[in-house]
């Protein structure tokens, strides 16, 4: 190896970001076990490689001792001293031991070990990159799929895409672009590994996040998410300036912000609703569209009764349950539906009670059951 190799070591630092001297130390390492391995040697040897000429250098390592029984790994302490007086006992003498042809096997040696850390750093980059992305939105370009996964292009990597976290009825083909969202970043012996979803909540609010400069900017920010990808979701917002309108801000212009969300999951219905932290209005947010009449806490039991309008009932619980679902994901709260037919008693049915009442004041029971009056007995 020459001064060329040390500039080829300097240029890879820049481009890759891979430290020289981290190579280099890679290197010496590898060509201590070429040395033995080539040369037969059990001598216990230090490579050193100048850092500025590239110069190659082996050295034999010996303790200095009284009396030699193994001349491979110790030296006396008189041939020590010859080499420098200031040697002592159990001191370590360095020989050079450098063969005459080590030149070539130090640039195999290195070109391999150069290779491989190349590799591996480059993996160790590309993992770093991306474990720091989890939780985070990407655009890839699908560049092929097997029996179970899209294999997403994402530049410096292939993601990930399950079938099973795509959106009902969703396919891709070759080229597509699609959004997706890092679930998690695992390491592999083939590099690291992306796992992309388009079914995760997350996936909602980054896209959100990416048109609403308010819930960037921190103005606006999103408390809860709610989803059932590709039919319909419910999204919790809270404005920290007065002056902005949370829901408003998220919809947009003629509702072209919650628009372009909707267009990404393919017509996925979006509900976007007022957080608060007092239950009764919050329930009562989340369950729109449909209007509420009154909501009852029971706090032990984390359960909200709700009363709606009885022509707004369907639309409560929505298609198959969905709204009310979706409602009770978003607020933490189990949720009980009821029309006001059903919660409020009817004139007929307070009647009957009245008259149950009086029955009972007027015709006390018949503690021995026989019947008869106080005068009979």
């Amino acid at each position: 190896m020459n001064a060329e190799f040390i500039d080829a070591l300097n240029q890879l630092e820049k481009e890759k970001g891979i430290s020289k001297e981290v190579l280099i130390e890679a290197i010496e390492a590898a060509l201590i076990s070429g040395y033995k391995r080539n040369f037969h040697s059990a001598q216990n040897v230090r490579v050193d490689i100048d850092r500025d000429t590239g110069r190659v250098r082996v050295f034999a390592r010996k303790t200095v001792v009284e009396e030699v029984t193994d001349p491979r790994l110790e030296i006396s302490l008189e041939a020590a001293t010859e080499i420098n007086p200031s040697f002592e006992l159990d001191d370590i003498v360095e020989i050079e031991v450098t063969p005459a042809d080590f030149g070539r096997i130090a640039a195999q040696t290195a070109k391999q070990v150069v290779t491989q850390r190349i590799r591996e750093a480059e993996r160790s980059i590309i993992y770093e990159e991306f474990v720091d992305r989890e939780a985070d939105i990407v655009t890839g370009v699908v560049q092929r799929a097997d029996s179970r996964h899209y294999y997403i292009d994402l530049g410096r990597v292939e993601a990930l895409l399950p079938f099973a976290e795509t959106m009902p009825g969703e396919r891709f083909k070759h080229n597509d672009r699609v959004k997706a969202y890092i679930t998690r970043v695992e390491k592999s012996t083939k590099g690291p590994q992306v796992f992309v979803s388009r079914t995760h909540p997350g996936l909602l609010k980054r896209l959100f996040e990416l048109e609403v400069p308010e819930i960037y900017e921190g103005i606006v920010e999103i408390r809860s998410v709610a989803r059932e990808a590709g039919h319909r979701s419910k999204i919790a917002v809270i404005s920290r300036d007065e002056q902005v309108d949370p829901v408003g801000a998220c919809v947009g212009h003629r509702g072209m912000r919650v628009q372009t969300v909707v267009n990404e999951l393919r017509g996925e219905k979006i509900d976007i609703v007022r957080w608060s932290d007092e239950p009764v209005e919050f329930v009562s947010n989340a369950l729109s569209p449909s209007k509420v009449v009154r909501v009852d806490i029971r706090e032990a039991e984390k359960v909200a009764q709700v009363v709606v309008p009885d022509h707004q009932l369907s639309l409560a619980i929505g298609k198959e349950g969905q709204n009310a679902r979706l409602a009770a994901k978003l607020t933490g709260w189990k949720i009980d539906i009821k029309s006001e037919s059903e919660s409020d008693p009817g004139p007929e049915k307070e009647e009957e009670e009245v008259f149950e009442e009086a029955a009972t004041e007027e015709f006390p029971p018949d503690p021995d059951g026989t019947g008869a009056d106080e005068g009979e007995r």
